[in-house]
């Protein structure tokens, strides 16, 4: 497994540390990775999905997550400064920091959405961007999500939702209980919260039983309130800004895949922010789900190694 060369702690403001380490050559063509969730944070792992003779890869933990200070899962922990906003803002201070003028960004799931928002924002600061299981947290993307899937999983659905019929409300609910001082009551709504995630997961073929749903840790703590935030806020975007405005990012190569059995994105976001984006080059694979896949892998690869 690759080892980074360089890590470290960086200030982002607000009392927030963020942590980033840098592997591969250190002479190759800057690549960030943006992980999902939010509040996913990086694993070692992703380090050596990239070739490391061409590229010098950038991964960090965002705000609230990862080894990022202070971590949500403290409910005194302040989300207030943890928006949408924010993390565009840090992501640029990161790239200032270690002096990098334009980076291929790559992102996926949430990630792709602070892919795109990051991009809208700072056009001449991307060379290129790599995005899988695309999700860009229209209303409707976080309402089919916590709630139109529930077509597929009622009686999951009615554990999950308590029998509440209004997405807004349930969103609140959750990220109210998952902000609570009683370790108890948080916990409780962690391990809901990761239960829905794997349902929603688990007809895919390379489903990962549990996966969201382990041990009530930090860190299944700091992911589940970070995606209640976000999702009860509409991650702090106009809604389908991120398609809308998509035709910003002409000019700048755009490689997309996303698995056609993805139950808890579906393929429709993909295939209209590809529609919106002059010269997007987007893999719809028959095969696969919201996680990877060897088709989906071998895209990303290839697309990759054209960028380089």
């Amino acid at each position: 497994m690759a080892e980074p060369y360089a890590h470290g702690m960086l200030d982002v403001g607000d009392g927030n540390q963020m942590y980033w380490e840098i592997c591969g050559n250190p002479d190759g063509k800057p690549l960030v990775l943006l992980h999902g969730g939010p509040g996913q944070g990086c694993m070692p792992g992703m380090r050596d999905t990239y070739d490391l003779e061409r590229y010098r890869v950038v991964l960090y933990d965002q705000r609230g997550c990862g080894r990022s200070t202070p971590s949500a899962a403290d409910p005194s922990t302040d989300m207030s400064v943890n928006t949408t906003a924010h993390l565009i803002a840090d992501l640029e201070l990161l790239r200032e920091y270690l002096g990098i003028d334009r980076w291929l960004v790559r992102g996926a799931s949430w990630g792709c959405t602070l892919a795109l928002a990051y991009a809208q924002r700072y056009p001449h600061r991307v060379s290129a961007i790599v995005l899988s299981a695309i999700m860009t947290c229209r209303r409707e993307e976080i309402e089919w999500l916590y709630g139109g899937a529930s077509r597929f999983f009622p009686e999951e659905y009615e554990r999950f939702a308590g029998g509440e019929p209004d997405v807004d409300h349930l969103l609140a609910d959750y990220a109210r209980r998952l902000a609570s001082p009683d370790r108890e009551v948080q916990a409780q709504a962690a391990m809901a919260w990761g239960r829905w995630e794997d349902v929603t997961l688990s007809l895919e073929p390379n489903a990962r039983p549990g996966a969201f749903s382990g041990p009530v840790d930090d860190d299944l703590l700091a992911i589940t309130r970070i995606c209640a935030h976000y999702f009860a806020n509409n991650a702090w975007l106009d809604d389908g800004e991120l398609i809308r405005n998509a035709g910003t990012l002409a000019g700048i190569p755009g490689a997309l895949t996303h698995g056609r059995l993805d139950l808890s994105c579906p393929v429709t976001t993909a295939y209209e922010l590809a529609a919106a984006w002059p010269g997007a080059d987007l893999f719809i694979c028959d095969q696969s789900g919201h996680r990877g896949s060897p088709a989906k892998g071998d895209f990303l690869r290839a697309a990759v190694a054209r960028l380089a």
